[in-house]
């Protein structure tokens, strides 16, 4: 029992000293960074924050901190722009300055790090742009050839509002359908029908991943990729259907 006694208190006064050290460790870091909501530590601000209306959350918390604020997702440190301004000043004013993207977790375990356009960083993001500009006009960026496909997609999207003979319905379903399908018209050279179970099956699978990549479980996984990706739960669906788009489009 002493012993027992002698080992809780060691592991006691260890967790502590744990503790104070991700602290003070933290601390030190932020003392150059734009306010914020004081972490804890592993854990971040994610108690502090409603995962399911983040945007809520970010916008009581720039009415306290300001327009440009820090928060932490887990161990993550990320730099929250809100308004007009803020915004203006950083992505345009100076460009060259945050053209960076940050890093997702979710992307690596996907792509591989092959960022492509969209989260590759500097020189290589500056050579990824060309060489997609030029490509894209290859297949018809700019001419003409890219607005045919968007007029022959929106007479498809004429014929099927008509068929709701006037009704009310939500438009948003049948929009993505047609936007997509542009996409593929550009990239795969052809465009489905709206009701091809392939392509619906697809913008299902993509819809799905997004959905549950912002859920709580999705930023978990970004917050602690190295351990929650080994863990069930609903983003292994998620990374599923991503490595199955994937497996598709490299097909």
């Amino acid at each position: 029992m002493e012993f027992g006694g002698v080992g809780t208190l060691i592991l006691t006064v260890f967790i502590a000293f744990l503790i104070f050290f991700l602290t003070w460790n933290d601390n030190s870091k932020r003392k150059d960074l734009p306010p914020g909501p004081t972490p804890l530590p592993l854990l971040g601000n994610i108690l502090q924050l409603n995962v399911k209306e983040l945007h809520q959350s970010l916008l009581k918390l720039a009415k306290i901190h300001g327009d440009v604020f820090t928060v932490h997702l887990g161990n993550r440190r990320v730099i929250v722009l809100h308004g007009y301004d803020a915004v203006k000043e950083a992505l345009i004013d100076n460009a060259d300055v945050f053209s960076d993207r940050g890093k997702v977790p979710v992307a690596d375990f996907v792509f591989l790090r092959a960022m492509g356009v969209i989260l590759s960083n500097g020189e290589r993001w500056k050579q990824l742009r060309r060489f997609s500009l030029t490509t894209l006009r290859n297949f018809g960026m700019g001419k003409r050839s890219v607005e045919e496909r968007i007029l022959e997609e929106s007479q498809c999207l004429r014929d099927e509002l008509r068929k709701k003979a006037g009704l009310p319905f939500d438009p948003t379903f049948l929009l993505t359908l047609a936007v997509s399908n542009v996409i593929c018209s550009i990239v795969f050279g052809e465009r489905f029908d709206y009701e091809d179970k392939k392509f619906l099956g697809l913008l299902t699978m993509l819809k799905e991943a997004f959905r549950i990549i912002n859920s709580l479980a999705g930023q978990l996984l970004n917050a602690f990729p190295n351990l929650f990706r080994h863990m069930p739960g609903p983003h292994q669906k998620a990374l599923k259907n991503l490595f199955t788009l994937k497996s598709i489009c490299n097909g």
